[in-house]
């Protein structure tokens, strides 16, 4: 069961950071962010579960628990006689895991129940000096927008920014944020994979706007102008309306000539690799089930 541990918790999240730096930015933003996302998180299920199916191995070989479940724990012991510190690392691992990723799902709850309810037609104005814009998701969402930030605008800008945040909605980028924040949470190695997911929905609500408004010029002073403004992403994480590093290399998108794309087909790379994780993950879970099936006689 070694090299399925190997493979699914060291070997798969590198491996898809390279694949998603090669690929993502040459990729149909939109279809990349779902793409990268959900490789992400199967990646994660796939490490996590890894870890799982060792730590069953590690509380097969305590003392007693043979005797509770009428197997031999030496038949277990010498399945990983070559390895033995794999089961007990797997579940100090698997309990660092478990802590992370319910921490991060109840910041998650708590931040939503901060956010501002719905107003008219859909937006919030805020009255505050500083500038700042962010998507709030719901049924229906809505836009919460602060009065520093309309008055920085002009008209034509400040209907680029509301198509973008409108994009958030319309295309659930929050959904494809919390599966790469969750992702991450089980999986450290993730973490640039996780930011390049706020990154391709950023880049696909810059796409949608400039489509909608046809003109990409303007979105791209929209989001310059809030950037020079010193935005600064809302602290739930749901796509304000400047972020950081990013923005110089959006704008940049926007205002030159779109790169050749790969063939769309390509998102399935990153998919693959995830998936590769959950099919030796299937594979070591028969093995441990055959393994238990033996101790038991």
């Amino acid at each position: 069961m070694f090299d399925h541990f190997v493979w699914s918790v060291l070997v798969v999240p590198p491996l898809l950071v390279i694949a998603v730096r090669l690929m993502a930015d040459r990729l149909a933003p939109s279809a990349a962010a779902r793409a990268v996302a959900w490789s992400a998180a199967l990646a994660a299920i796939g490490s996590t579960v890894n870890l799982l199916l060792f730590a069953a191995h590690a509380i097969a070989q305590l003392p007693g628990v043979d005797r509770l479940l009428g197997w031999s724990a030496s038949v277990v012991a010498r399945d990983v006689a070559s390895e033995p510190w794999v089961p007990w690392l797997s579940s100090a691992l698997l309990v660092a895991v478990t802590i992370s990723v319910w921490h991060r799902v109840l910041r998650q709850r708590r931040l939503l129940r901060l956010l501002p309810s719905s107003g008219a037609e859909g937006v919030v104005m805020i009255p505050d000096p500083a500038a700042g814009a962010f998507a709030v998701p719901g049924r229906p969402g809505h836009v919460v927008v602060t009065t520093g930030m309309r008055d920085l605008l002009t008209d034509r800008q400040f209907e680029a920014l509301l198509a973008h945040e409108h994009a958030h909605l319309a295309e659930h980028h929050h959904r494809l944020v919390r599966v790469a924040e969750l992702a991450v949470a089980a999986h450290p190695a993730l973490w640039w994979v996780g930011r390049h997911v706020d990154y391709l929905v950023e880049r696909a609500a810059d796409e949608r706007a400039a489509e909608r408004l046809g003109d990409r010029r303007t979105v791209a002073h929209a989001i310059g102008a809030a950037a020079l403004a010193g935005t600064a992403p809302h602290p739930s994480g749901l796509h304000a309306a400047s972020v950081g590093g990013i923005v110089p290399r959006r704008v940049s998108h926007l205002l030159r000539p779109a790169p050749a794309l790969l063939p769309q087909i390509l998102v399935a790379v990153p998919i693959l690799v995830g998936l590769s994780s959950l099919v030796w993950t299937g594979e070591a879970t028969l093995d441990l089930v055959e393994l238990f099936m033996a101790a038991a006689r």
